[in-house]
């Protein structure tokens, strides 16, 4: 348990109120932040500046809406390979980094697959040219299943931070 401790990072109450409105809208202005963390502008930027130079903030993103992009099917597909290799699977994850219809892309187990994505087309015929002309060219690919996403009932990318102190 100590080793896992020592990989945590050390942050206090105003440092997770910080992350926890810049979950919310990253688009926040330093002035708007400090506002709402109770702290002055200079002391405000320098704990985000902290935060992002200790890893803690990776990036800011830009949420779209995918339906008014066109972008109104969601599959998520489990990806079998045929062979459990270091070398086949670093191929499959450099292959399928390089095509932004995939979304998310996890190292499953506890299923029939090794692979779980998230991907997002404008439609089944999209999503068809994208199975056949991509992921299945993948060497080392064995089986595909996919589902499809009928309504996103929870969509988050903000991080639970109420365990931490």
């Amino acid at each position: 348990m100590a080793e896992k401790e020592s990989t945590l990072a050390k942050i206090d109450r105003t440092d997770r109120k910080i992350l926890e409105h810049l979950q919310k809208d990253g688009s926040l202005t330093n002035q708007q932040l400090a506002e709402k963390v109770g702290l002055s502008p200079s002391p405000c930027l320098r704990r985000v500046r902290a935060l992002e130079e200790a890893g803690i903030i990776l990036r800011t993103a830009t949420i779209l809406d995918h339906k008014k992009l066109g972008l109104s099917l969601t599959a998520i597909i489990l990806i079998g390979m045929d062979r459990h290799t270091p070398e086949r699977f670093a191929a499959f994850e450099e292959q399928v980094s390089g095509y932004p219809e995939v979304q998310e892309c996890y190292l499953i187990t506890g299923q029939s697959a090794d692979y779980m994505l998230k991907v997002v087309v404008p439609d089944m015929d999209h999503y068809h040219q994208f199975l056949l002309n991509h992921i299945t060219r993948i060497p080392g690919v064995s089986g595909v299943h996919s589902s499809f996403v009928l309504r996103r009932v929870l969509d988050s990318t903000a991080l639970p931070l109420g365990y931490l102190s």
